[in-house]
């Protein structure tokens, strides 16, 4: 991600002396890094922009207008153990830091090092954004609690809660350059596989309670193909193609740090802002960082179900709370508006002690009209626009074939929406979208398919800068294998303007049987999937709609992922 000013500072603020205190009883001479390294930006981080995206979250906090009306600050007389003066910066030696990660790292299932990289990353937390550091602790009184609730739900380390910093610095209306979204960081595309809904008025990505429960799946399913939490959450930054190109790169090694240097430069931070992120947290009193506290606690919000279209304005006035806290507790709604009607119901979070007060005046308050004249037929309007209407931004790399895939519809449609009498496009360039209309039926006669490649469906795709055989693989519906295996190809090189043979599918490849089963009432066909060479558990699930790796393997009874045979038919539970 561009940040170069961003970074500049970084580099000179790394290298500038810390103050020393006496009076610190951890503080020694000892090293093990070596306090007079000179330390390399591109050496530690890898690249600018992982830490350039980390600084960038941080400093969104700044804007966060939750925190511009508050003044309240938690007391440090308590907190302060070490009576540091109010801006003391305390230092320690490499040594104390490192007994401290090794004593997090006593009760916890994911591996903790202490190295370079990660020394820059304290220093980042500890040193150079105290006072946003200051924030994050706060904040973390309003989402850890959820966030170990649903980590706990999935039986998985609590620990992983600090990766939502590292993603978001715990900014639930967090939007990054590349289009990622809320505490969690979703892309629109993984973010619809594992079930958040986004539309011109709601954006699941930004609901702290649903995108928690995706980033569980997302994370657990990533486990079960790596069976390491370190590879996990790097597969969670840069995709699995790139974490398994770097495992294979690294000699098959499963290991974070053996694979390290053949990650994505903007990668190389990930982990090390992680581990950075949990001792920060778990020492802050050591490094006289104390909690802002963030306006409200997780334990004074409550839920109420809206029944009827309402807007944030009319809450605010109605109720006579402040419109930057119903924004803060309800980033899913991007316009103010909740679209809660009789066939779709919505939930609105409210501080406690104002939820007996909805209730009571609830019906008033749908009826309400606001200083700015808001009624009922306006929102209403706004709705069946958002509904019928979506506007997709070309991103680079994309196509209409892409694009109206993604969106269930044909390119022709796509083609007729936008006036287009060809089928070039440009990065940038606005489309109109319209709400697909319901699939057609599935057969629930037990059916065979399959997609057959012939020569007639020969095609080329000419290698762009920066492109990989994943990448493209991934555009084609198809395996690396099957790249390979098409062009005659040894190894994972290719180069730009290498002219590659392709036979892109009208649809997903893949060979199913759709079986029907009596008396299942929430219409779930089971749909057989057939294993082709280089298939992963991830890879397949990919291919249906809210199927994770977990579901596959109870349904198959697969302890051994990486057992699976081309040939070999997989059990798939599939929505009708």
């Amino acid at each position: 991600m561009p940040g170069e000013s961003i970074a500049a500072l970084l580099i000179l603020l790394i290298n500038l002396p810390f103050l020393t205190f006496a009076s610190n009883p951890d503080s020694t001479s000892s090293s093990i890094i070596g306090t007079s390294d000179t330390l390399n930006f591109d050496q530690l981080y890898g690249d600018e922009k992982e830490s350039a995206a980390i600084m960038d979250n941080l400093d969104s906090l700044v804007s966060l207008n939750f925190f511009t009306n508050t003044t309240f600050t938690t007391d440090t007389t308590e907190l302060n153990i070490y009576q540091f003066a109010p801006n003391a910066v305390p230092k320690y030696s490499d040594s104390i830091i490192q007994a401290r990660i090794e004593e997090l790292n006593k009760t916890s299932l994911v591996e903790l090092t202490f190295n370079k990289q990660v020394k820059s990353y304290i220093d980042v937390y500890t040193v150079n954004k105290r006072e946003l550091a200051s924030r994050v602790l706060g904040l973390a009184q309003v989402y850890f609690p959820l966030f170990e609730e649903q980590l706990d739900k999935y039986n998985m380390p609590l620990e992983l809660k600090y990766l939502a910093v590292v993603e978001s610095a715990l900014n639930p209306t967090a939007n990054s350059r590349v289009g990622a979204k809320g505490l969690w960081q979703f892309m629109y595309g993984t973010g619809k596989h594992y079930g958040l809904y986004v539309n011109s008025l709601v954006d699941d990505r930004f609901d702290p309670y649903k995108a928690t429960d995706a980033a569980c799946r997302h994370l657990k399913d990533l486990y079960n193909i790596y069976g390491n939490w370190s590879l996990a959450m790097a597969a969670y930054n840069s995709g699995a193609g790139n974490v398994n190109k770097a495992i294979r790169r690294a000699g098959g090694v499963k290991s974070y740090w053996a694979v390290w240097p053949y990650l994505p430069r903007e990668t190389r931070g990930y982990v090390p802002a992680f581990i950075a992120v949990m001792y920060m947290m778990n020492y802050p009193a050591e490094h006289n960082l104390y909690p802002v506290h963030p306006g409200v606690l997780a334990e004074e919000i409550d839920s109420v179900t809206v029944n009827d279209v309402l807007s944030f304005d009319q809450i605010s006035e109605y109720l006579e709370i402040s419109p930057d806290v119903i924004k803060f507790l309800n980033p899913t709604y991007k316009m103010g508006i909740i679209p809660s009607t009789e066939k779709k119901k919505y939930f609105l979070r409210l501080p406690r002690e104002d939820v007996a007060r909805f209730i009571d005046g609830e019906m008033e308050l749908y009826a309400f009209k606001t200083e700015k004249g808001i009624e009922k037929e306006k929102l209403l309007t706004e709705i069946k626009k958002a509904q019928e209407r979506n506007i997709h931004v070309v991103r680079s790399g994309e196509n209409l074939g892409l694009i109206a895939q993604r969106y269930h519809c044909s390119v022709s449609s796509l083609k007729n929406w936008n006036n287009l009498r060809s089928n070039t496009i440009y990065p940038g360039q606005k489309l109109v979208v319209y709400a697909p209309g319901q699939s057609s039926a599935v057969s629930t006669e037990p059916t065979t398919k399959t997609t057959n490649i012939s020569e007639k469906d020969k095609d080329y795709h000419i290698v762009k800068s920066g492109e990989n055989l994943g990448l493209i693989a991934s555009k084609y519906n198809c395996t690396v294998s099957d790249l390979k295996s098409w062009n005659n190809l040894d190894g994972n090189t290719i180069q730009p303007n290498q002219k590659l043979t392709v036979y892109p599918p009208k649809e997903p490849v893949k060979e199913t049987t759709i079986a029907k089963v009596d008396g299942n009432k929430d219409k779930t066909h089971y749909v057989y999937h057939t294993v082709r060479k280089g298939d992963t558990l991830w890879d397949i699930a990919k291919l249906y709609e809210g199927v994770s790796v977990e579901q596959i393997k109870q349904l198959n009874n697969i302890s051994n992922s990486k057992r699976l045979k081309p040939g070999q038919k997989l059990k798939v539970a599939t929505k009708g």
